[in-house]
Formats: structure tokens, sequence, C-alpha cells
């Protein structure tokens, strides 16, 4: 049985260690400082505690902490198995830019430990939910090898520290980013009374995105306090002569309001909600679409007018009328093709 420490106990880091325990490993965890309920939710999962000398006896020791911790939990694990000159592998599984993860591997260099940089893609581990992908980088098949064998869906990259983290950061910055940019763009809508035209529009030409939406911004708000981090870490990732830094320096403040929102005024919070609850089965006719930018519910807009011309006339006059329309959208916005939603290999699982 091979001993493996979890730093981190909250969603992500208690699921895995219970997965991991559950596969047969011996799972320690260290919570010195925590919170009475990161301690409720260690018992729950049946994690044992100890205390720093012991933890750095394991094999292996996971970190899964918000990007903010990982450099605290570097230096307070480096200190405590240069004291006991342990020889564990640690593996910093946040998501931290590469910067930041050469930065946590430091305070290794006169111990006797090996770093792995890792990343994890995917939601927490639980039942029918097959869990996340672990990638490590830095010369990782071995450990890859054990994390496997306790269940996880671990994948070596061959390559060095940096990689994982990398891979990380621009995985994050497409996926949450796009939960950034549509909380932006929805509260916009509300602000300017355009709400109920825009979830109309977007079910109508853009439903896989409406889906994601769907999901992914209600599952964010418990979250968006560790997406602050996150996206500063994207922007630091990216680098100051990389303009698009500043998309993720000002998703860092979006994520920041929401998690604000969590705490006080759930203003926000409560109306993407609404937004998002009342998605409508249908769309906007597309004669509505010309109709003076009629778009409230039950309008009939532009309604074909009677004459003596025949069913067929009438069917060709719509079609040319539509024809005409779409040729018109593709004109004027020619990137305006459905993005297609988040896609992973494993059935039923959403990637994060």
């Amino acid at each position: 049985m091979r001993r493996i420490a979890v730093i981190g106990m909250g969603a992500m880091g208690s699921a895995v260690a219970k997965a991991l325990l559950s596969s047969g490993a011996e799972i320690v965890t260290y919570l010195e400082g925590r919170s009475s309920g990161t301690r409720e939710r260690a018992a729950a999962a049946g994690i044992r505690e100890v205390d720093l000398p012991a933890l750095v006896e394991a094999e292996i020791i996971l970190s899964i902490v918000p990007p903010s911790q990982a450099m605290e939990v570097a230096d307070l694990v480096a200190t405590a198995m240069r004291a006991s000159q342990s020889s564990a592998i640690f593996v910093d599984c946040n998501a931290i830019s590469p910067q930041t993860m050469r930065a946590v591997a430091q305070p290794f260099d006169d111990t006797d430990a090996k770093v792995l940089d890792g990343c994890i893609i995917g939601g927490p581990p639980m039942a029918g939910n097959p869990g996340p992908r672990f990638y490590l980088s830095g010369g990782a098949k071995e450990t890859v090898a054990v994390l496997v064998g306790y269940g996880l869906d671990a994948r070596a990259l061959d390559s060095d520290i940096g990689t994982a983290s990398a891979l990380k950061m621009c995985y994050a910055g497409i996926n949450k980013g796009l939960i950034g940019l549509g909380t932006s763009m929805l509260l916009a809508a509300a602000k300017n009374g355009a709400d109920k035209a825009l979830m109309a529009e977007l079910s109508e030409s853009q439903s896989q995105l409406v889906a994601k939406f769907a999901k992914g911004i209600p599952d964010m708000y418990p979250k968006a306090y560790r997406w602050v981090a996150e996206m500063d870490e994207i922007a630091s990732f990216l680098g100051a002569d990389n303009s698009a830094a500043d998309i993720f320096g000002g998703m860092a403040g979006v994520f920041q309001q929401l998690a604000t929102a969590r705490t006080g005024n759930s203003e926000m919070a409560t109306t993407l909600s609404e937004m998002l609850a009342e998605r409508p089965e249908g769309s906007v006719n597309r004669y509505d679409a010309l109709s003076n930018g009629n778009f409230d519910e039950g309008s009939k807009g532009l309604e074909p007018v009677s004459s003596a011309r025949g069913s067929q006339d009438k069917v060709e006059l719509e079609a040319e009328l539509e024809e005409g329309l779409e040729e018109g959208l593709e004109d004027s916005f020619p990137a305006s093709d459905p993005i297609l939603a988040t896609v992973t290999s494993i059935p039923g699982s959403t990637r994060t």
C-alpha cells in the first residue's frame, strides 16, 4: 500500500483523496489552521490528519489548493522535507502559470525531493463521473503509473516543468474565459434592456453556447473567488507584451465582483440566474427580427399579408425573405458562426 498525501480538502482535493482511498491507497492530509468545515469534509471522506513530519513521509504529495496558496504550501512542505531529509515526490496540481510553477519548485532545490508540474482538467471524481484528467510534466512517468494504479486518469507529458501549467492556463483561458465573457455580456444586456432579445437570439443561433452558460455560470458562483487568482495567473502567463493579458486582467475583475456578490449584494447572480432560467423554448420569429426590433412575447411582427397569390407563391416568398436575411447576416457578421460547447472524450462529463 502506497502512502499519498493530499494537501487541500476543498471540493476537488477531498474528492481526489477519497477516490485514491477507495482504490486502496493510504491517504493523509495536513489541516493545521484550516476551518472546521474543511476538517469535517476530510473526516467525511475518511482522510486521516497528520502533522508535517508525518506528511512528508508519504511517497507522493499532491498540492491541490487555490492558486493564491500554491507558494505558501510549497514553502511549508519544503521546510519540513529539509528537516526530515524526506525524498518524497511533490506534485503541484494547481492552476498556476509556468512562471509561478518554477517559483514553487525553487524551495525544494536543497532537498532530496522530486518536484513535478501538474494540472487538473475536469470536475471532482464522484459517483457516475469518472473524474478529471491529471497531466504531469517534469519526468512524471513513474508517478503517473502509481496514480493510474489507484484509479486516477493521469497522463505524463514528455516535457519539463512548466508544460502542464501552460496546458492549464490555455485550457482555462478558453473555458473559463468564455464563462467570464458570457457573464459580462449577459449582465450588460440586462442593464440595457436587451436581456430577453439576447436570450432569444442566442437560443436560436447559439444553442450550444446557451447550454454551456446555463450550466457553467451558476456553477461558477461558489468558485468565483478561486477564479480571480487563476485569471491573474493567465494574464501573467501571457505576459505584459501580449495585449490579450488585459482581457484576463478584466476577467479577474468580473469574477471578483461575483465573489463579492456571494457574500454581500447578490443582485448580479440573481440577474444572471433569472436570465438563464428563462431560456426560450422556441426562438424569435425571423419576421419579428425585421419588425422594428419588437421581441416582446407574443409579438407577431410582420405577418404575411393576404393576397391572391397561391400557397406555393407564399412559400416561395417566405423562402426569399429568409434567404435575404441570411445573406445580410453573413455579410454583416462573417464571424458569427455558432461557437461549439466544450467537448470531452468522456460521455456525460463537463470539463472545467
